[in-house]
């Protein structure tokens, strides 16, 4: 990706510190894409307390695929134990694979997998759909790997464009017609006491447990996204060491991961520590093209972080419609930073992200009102206010 502004260029691979800007200036604008990950359908409905139909998962995802969203975070193969909003994953993508969602665009769709079990049951589903018209090759089972409790928070090739990967393409990039790619995650944490409280094991044996993932799941031609939690501050242990979160990157770099999400699931985090984490994770040798960032709003700090994200040279971001999501093991961490919001900021800086504000803002609105939640997009309502003024509501 290659970056214009009146101080000079930033292209490729170039690991050149942009100068500090003001982004709010008439005169100086952001003119390159950035990517949104759009992770409403999994970390957006994971917490929910009340049961949302498959109906209406598959539905949201449909919806927002004829944003121009590239990128789709759609389901978790958790045991229903762990989180049972993800019980129906597997019917989520069996609709997915059978019923592409109409798109102009290629999409990625996401799948979380915790541990082997995860894993097997995700190929399982694969195996049934390359019986179906359009089907899709039949990788063989992973193999069998320590399979304890998890939850979760809640690659790219710099040259390609939005929403595609690197080092290995998915399974279904390989077949034509349904204009559809698939990848998988993992998820770890940047602390030992939230590690435990999530994974019930430690920062090592999380990593010892998803090698062999991670190297099955790119042996079969699946790109592997990694999850770092609690990255910017810990509920339990407060704040968190830079230099811990740079060095669980590069083991995850090191085991095959095409993209590490650096997710401030508490929402704890300000702009001097977002800018000192990415400080310190360039230093380690981690490149912003190999990262995105997730921001809660707990604090109203989400959008102050992405500025200072941006400024850094960061050009992916997590977020989900109407500010869904909530971590079980953040007491008190609000939802994810509200792609309507997201989408109005970047836009206002001249960004290309592709997406419809119109089109997110009135499927933040509906699947909030699904969901007996409020919709927490001030972007979003005052969108919706505008479209109501004009007939287009």
């Amino acid at each position: 990706m290659s970056f214009s502004t009146s101080r000079g260029l930033l292209c490729g691979r170039a690991v050149q510190q942009l100068s500090r800007r003001h982004f709010s200036s008439s005169n100086r604008t952001l003119a390159d894409q950035v990517r949104i990950i759009e992770v409403g359908p999994r970390d957006g409905l994971q917490n929910e307390k009340t049961s949302i139909p498959v109906e209406t998962k598959i539905e949201l995802i449909n919806r927002l695929a004829r944003t121009g969203l590239t990128t789709i975070e759609a389901g978790s193969f958790v045991h229903p134990k762990w989180v049972p909003q993800m019980a129906a994953s597997d019917k989520v993508l069996e609709s997915i694979l059978k019923s592409p969602p109409a798109s102009q665009l290629p999409i990625t769709y996401q799948w979380l997998l915790p541990n082997s079990k995860g894993l097997d049951n995700y190929f399982k589903v694969m195996n049934t759909s390359a019986s179906a018209p359009d089907g899709y090759p039949t990788p063989p089972p992973s193999p069998k790997m320590d399979e304890g409790p998890a939850l979760n928070t809640s690659s790219r090739d710099p040259n390609a464009m939005p929403g595609t990967t690197s080092g290995v393409e998915s399974m279904s990039t390989s077949q034509t017609g349904n204009n559809q790619r698939h990848e998988v995650s993992i998820f770890m944490a940047a602390t030992e006491s939230f590690s435990k409280k999530n994974t019930n094991c430690s920062i090592q044996e999380s990593l010892d447990r998803f090698r062999p993932l991670m190297a099955e799941s790119r042996k079969q031609g699946y790109a592997v996204r990694a999850y770092i939690s609690v990255a910017l501050g810990c509920p339990f242990e407060g704040a968190v060491d830079p230099h811990k979160v740079a060095e669980i990157a590069a083991d995850l770099m090191e085991m095959g991961a095409d993209e590490i999400s650096v997710a401030d699931t508490t929402g704890m985090g300000t702009a001097p520590v977002t800018k000192k984490l990415l400080q310190t994770l360039k230093e380690a040798g981690i490149r912003n093209e190999d990262m995105a960032m997730h921001f809660h709003d707990t604090f109203g700090q989400a959008l102050i972080n992405t500025m200072v994200s941006l400024d850094h040279g960061i050009r992916a971001f997590d977020s989900a419609v109407g500010g869904l999501g909530g971590c079980p093991y953040s007491p008190g961490a609000t939802g994810n930073v509200a792609t309507e919001d997201l989408v109005y900021s970047l836009h206002s800086l001249g960004a290309d992200t592709g997406v419809d504000l119109d089109e997110v803002s009135r499927i933040g609105e509906w699947i909030t009102g699904e969901i007996g939640k409020g919709n927490s997009s001030s972007a979003g309502k005052a969108t919706l206010a505008r479209l109501k003024r004009e007939g287009r509501a």
